[in-house]
């Protein structure tokens, strides 16, 4: 008697995936993983700030504000920001371990991309062995990193750009593993984008969970801020709402002058003992004797937080006339991407989220960013499920790329996710599953992320003629070197060389050790200035 094992099914987009290997989904994070959950976009500030701008009036025609308000905009004040400042920073966050080597971007053996792994080695990685990128018609570079030619992601960005967008762009992977389905994975790097010296006129980071990090992953504890604080943007109309105009659509002409009183009343007109700026500027009626205090700096910075926050709000009422100008859906640059997506491209969760976040990073409205793409747990035995997610992901990856080349912006983009998978040996036949090989199971040691890196100035440059677009290298037989890399084993590690690689694209690189030096001081640090100028792939593009 032969009993016949029901073939494996591929799954739609947006479908759940349930695993018979795995537990339930119990938290918010395991819906994600596995699909149950789209993960809607949101925007990351103190939470006393957002009520302050969501009660303002805008304002439009930006008078100058009064003599006495607008000099506390300065640096040495409360140093909010005329425009955004430093590197646009966006990362995804695909959630449940998606694969994003071999099969997508190309990795090797020590020496580099091109130091190919044996063909066993790459059918570890879902590459069957009539598609091995030991044949150069397998290989692409259109996007400056080596990617398989008939990568996922690779073909999802190249419908979303021009070109001349793809010939702004390059990027490098890091071969590093992380644990399967977890959220303890400290992937997020956005705090130490903040601390980098990347700055947004309105906000400082985005992310698409009500979470610690504003994504799937955690942020390592020795970067997180306890003032960034979420406040959930899940559609265009959300990013709106943080100028809205007065009820029946008409300017009120009060509303500067009513922030600025407000301003005056939060700390006085005075100087904290005469001081010239700082933490140490303001006094007044939310001052308390200093004798009351065990620090009496401490007061002083309770009343620059607090009224920093009132010259803020009346600062975005006063610059922000029109709320449409934070609209995704009116801005033609974005109209134009939408169009090579589908149509009612606002429609699609992803898509909307995507449009809303980059249209306030890019714009320099926001500081840094994180976008979740759920459902990337796909290991339920073809291929084509994985394809098809893998691909959507990167039509948002060419989303942000096209609409940073038409703002003529730079951007880095960095893409993770928690561990990754390997595949069997059934070949997928299906007109999505492209012939390539059927995906098994979590996998962490075949772990890998990547980034990208546009400039409107042409692609960025190598560091030098030894440089090398890998971090880190892969065994023969397609397993990531532990030893490889300090990024290799540790994510803390690894989220520290994206933050380095940040810092090189800015040309600030040589602050790196002063800048994270508490954090880098400790076992898990990155090495001596030579071991970080090998790590740094690429020269400065701003």
């Amino acid at each position: 008697m032969f009993i016949l094992k029901k073939p494996p099914r591929s799954h739609a987009l947006g479908e759940p995936l349930r695993h018979e290997n795995h537990p339930r989904p119990t938290t918010r994070r395991d819906f994600i993983a596995a699909g149950f959950l789209s993960g809607p976009a949101m925007v990351m500030a103190p939470a006393w700030l957002g009520a302050l701008l969501k009660a303002n009036r805008a304002n439009a025609g930006a008078p100058p504000l009064d003599a006495d308000i607008s000099p506390l905009l300065a640096a040495t004040e409360c140093n909010v920001p005329a425009s955004g400042v430093g590197l646009p920073f966006i990362c995804f966050d695909l959630a449940g371990g998606a694969n994003l080597v071999g099969s997508e971007v190309i990795v090797g053996q020590q020496g580099g991309q091109s130091n190919f792994l044996t063909t066993a080695g790459y059918g570890k990685l879902g590459v069957p062995g009539n598609m091995v990128p030991s044949s150069s018609a397998n290989i692409d570079p259109s996007l400056g990193l080596l990617w398989h030619a008939d990568g996922a992601i690779k073909r999802g960005i190249m419908s979303m750009i021009t070109p001349s967008t793809a010939a702004g762009t390059n990027g490098a992977v890091i071969c590093a593993m992380s644990q399967n389905d977890t959220q303890t994975n400290p992937h997020n790097p956005t705090y130490g984008i903040a601390m980098a010296g990347r700055k947004g006129q309105l906000l400082q980071l985005i992310g698409t969970e009500s979470s610690v990090s504003g994504g799937n992953s955690m942020a390592p504890m020795e970067l997180i801020v306890p003032a960034l604080q979420p406040s959930t943007i899940s559609q265009p109309a959300d990013a709106t709402s943080l100028v809205p105009i007065p009820p029946g659509g008409k300017q009120d002409p009060l509303s500067v002058e009513v922030l600025e009183t407000q301003t005056r009343i939060s700390g006085g007109t005075g100087l904290y003992n005469g001081g010239s700026g700082g933490t140490a500027a303001f006094t007044g009626a939310l001052g308390m004797p200093a004798s009351l205090y065990a620090n009496a700096q401490q007061d002083a910075t309770l009343k620059n937080q607090v009224r920093c926050a009132y010259v803020k709000a009346v600062n975005t009422a006063n610059q922000f006339g029109d709320p449409s100008a934070l609209d995704p859906t009116k801005d033609s640059n974005i109209t134009s991407i939408a169009s090579k997506f589908q149509a009612n491209a606002f429609m699609d969760n992803e898509f909307a989220k995507t449009a809303t976040v980059m249209k306030l990073v890019l714009n320099g409205l926001a500081g840094a960013g994180t976008i979740v793409m759920g459902g990337y747990d796909y290991h339920d035995g073809t291929r084509a499920t994985g394809e098809t997610r893998n691909f959507k992901a990167g039509q948002m990856i060419g989303a942000v790329l096209q609409y940073a080349s038409l703002l003529g912006v730079p951007v880095m983009i960095y893409v993770f996710s928690d561990g990754s998978l390997n595949s069997n040996s059934m070949v997928d036949s299906s007109a999505a599953g492209r012939g390539k090989l059927g995906w098994q199971g979590d996998n962490s040691s075949v772990a890998s992320t990547f980034f990208l890196v546009y400039s409107p100035k042409g692609r960025a440059a190598l560091r030098g003629a030894a440089s090398t677009q890998q971090i880190g290298y892969f065994t023969a037989d397609g397993s990531v070197v532990s030893t490889s890399s300090p990024a290799a084993n540790s994510v803390d590690s690894l989220v520290q060389t994206v933050l380095l690689n940040y810092m090189g694209l800015s040309g600030t690189d040589a602050n790196f050790a002063s800048v994270f030096q508490s954090w880098t001081n400790q076992p898990q640090g990155l090495g001596s200035a030579s071991q970080l100028a090998a790590l740094t792939v690429f020269q400065p593009i701003v």
